[in-house]
Parts: structure tokens; sequence; C-alpha cells
């Protein structure tokens, strides 16, 4: 049967549910409000059923507004993909390359694996986004980036593949006072300090955090800050081991000697947010860094025990 409703039908349904409105939506989408109105009776009408309902001054999805926001969701979402991997089939080499990366993610070990990309590609310019959490989430479902390296939970319709686990330890200033307690120390001893929380850089926050154990807390933007607060004596926090090493090393930080969770471990995940329109350079780099991370992986079997 040839379609009744065109894409551009689709995508201004569903730009009505995502922008809360008609006037949003017209807004966002640069159309006049009875052009995004016209757009949404037609469907109705092809279709024969209501896709919304008037409650108020709201318009709420109907039972089938709902079925079909979800299948044209996924049908926009799915041209789109068609559209850039047609883009980069034609255009061969990337000018650009965009990557999303979870600060979990070794800084020296991405820098290392950018130099080693550009040894093979000079001319290629690279944008580095790095993320937190639902900040590196929202570019990969967005197509804004080429790539992204994900930390434990992928997002809803992605997959890729673990390329390196992590391990974060509890660690506190040898000042602080949790470590003048006797001890092994819980949870609920720890809610009595400041907990030292990295923003999630993602415009919605809308991911839960694990790490979260105070209502007393210091939250900040970058890593740096967090590490700098904690050698101050100003909180405690669970920190990646390559983070911190040489704070450890030094003496500036102490493991916490936690009864429980006072070691954290998760997956970080190489993720396209398209496989089949990954460009040539997107898939060497995204080659790089698997090779680079199975090399450090390897060597973390023969690691010392962190320093006490």
């Amino acid at each position: 049967m040839k379609p009744r409703i065109s894409l551009d039908q689709w995508r201004t349904f569903i730009s009505v549910v995502d922008e809360g409105g008609f006037a949003q939506a017209a807004t966002t989408l640069n159309k006049s409000q009875s052009t995004v109105s016209y757009a949404v009776r037609q469907i109705e009408e092809q279709l024969g059923l209501a896709v919304f309902q008037i409650e108020g001054r709201k318009a709420l999805l109907t039972r089938d507004g709902k079925t079909l926001y979800r299948r044209g969701k996924a049908l926009v979402e799915e041209a789109a993909r068609l559209e850039r991997a047609a883009h980069n089939l034609a255009k061969g080499q990337e000018q650009t390359l965009s990557l999303a990366v979870e600060t979990l993610f070794p800084t020296w070990l991405m820098l290392q694996c950018l130099d080693g990309f550009g040894a093979i590609y000079p001319e290629i310019r690279i944008e580095l986004h790095e993320t937190v959490m639902g900040g590196t989430d929202e570019l990969l479902q967005a197509g804004a980036v080429d790539l992204a390296i994900c930390a434990d939970n992928l997002p809803v319709g992605h997959t890729g593949d673990v390329i390196l686990r992590y391990r974060a330890i509890c660690a506190a200033a040898p000042a602080h006072p949790l470590h003048r307690q006797e001890g092994p120390l819980t949870l609920e001893q720890l809610k009595a300090h400041r907990h030292l929380v990295i923003r999630d850089s993602g415009s919605k926050r809308s991911r839960p955090s694990v790490w979260d154990v105070s209502e007393r807390r210091l939250t900040v933007s970058h890593k740096a800050t967090s590490i700098h607060a904690a050698c101050m004596g100003l909180g405690f926090a669970w920190y990646p081991e390559d983070w911190i090493s040489d704070e450890l090393r030094s003496g500036q930080l102490r493991p916490l000697p936690l009864q429980n969770g006072a070691e954290r471990s998760g997956a970080l995940y190489l993720v396209y947010p398209d496989p089949d329109g990954a460009g040539p350079g997107a898939r060497e780099l995204g080659r790089i860094i698997r090779d680079e991370a199975r090399r450090v992986e390897s060597r973390s079997d023969a690691r010392q025990p962190p320093v006490e």
C-alpha cells in the first residue's frame, strides 16, 4: 500500500509531542502554527482516527496517538539515519569527527588514541565532548556525534562493545574526620559528611546516579575540581583509580575503610549512533580506541594493589 502520510507530516506530529504543544512545535520547525495544525489534522483524516484529545488547554495523546507516536518516531529516526549514511557514503572521508566521551574513560588514553588517529588522518578535525552520564546519552541519541563512549547503561535503541572496565575507590584526605573514626565505616556514617559529586552534563539530567549516598553534597562540573576539593578535605567521593593515582601515591588522598562498597566497578562501551552509516574516519578511530583499551586491560591484569 502506498504511504498516505509524508515524512514531513510525521516529523511535525512527533515535534508537537516532543515540544509539548502546537505553538512550541511551530517555533522549533520554523513553521506557522496553522501549518503544524493542518499537518496533524491530515494525519487524523487520512488514517481515520484521533491522535490528540483536548483536556482544558492541553492536547493529550489518545491511546492510538501513543502508538502512532512511538512507531512514527522510530520511522523518522530511521529516515534520519538513512540520510546520514547516504551522506557519509557520498562524501567518503569525513572532514570533521565529533565524539562524546564519558569522563570515566581515562583522559590520557583518549588523547593517546587521538594522537595515533592524527598520524593516519591529519586532515580530519576532531571535536571532543567530555561528558557525564546523561550528556553522553543525549548527544548519541540526537545523532550529534559520530561515536561515543558510554558508561554502564546504554541509551535505549543503541548497542555497543565493552572496551574497558573501571574500578572506583572511595577516598578522602588523610585529615578528613572519616579517617579518624575507628573500625570499618558504614554508609550511614558517610551520610553525616559531604559527598563530592560531578554534575550530569545532560540538559535533562534524567539518569539516576548510583553514586549519591548523602544529602550533604558539593556538586561541581569537572573532575579536577572534585579531586582538588577532596584533597582540601571538603568531602569524600568514589574516584576511578587512574584519576587519583598521583594523589594516592603522594598521600594527599587515602582510601576510606568502608565495611561495604569501598570499591565500585563498571564498564565503558564504544557506541556508534548508526553503525551502518559510520564513515571511514569514525571506523578507524573506533578501531584505535578498541586496540589501545585492550592493551590497557591486558596490563591491568598484573596491576599492583592500590596505595593504602
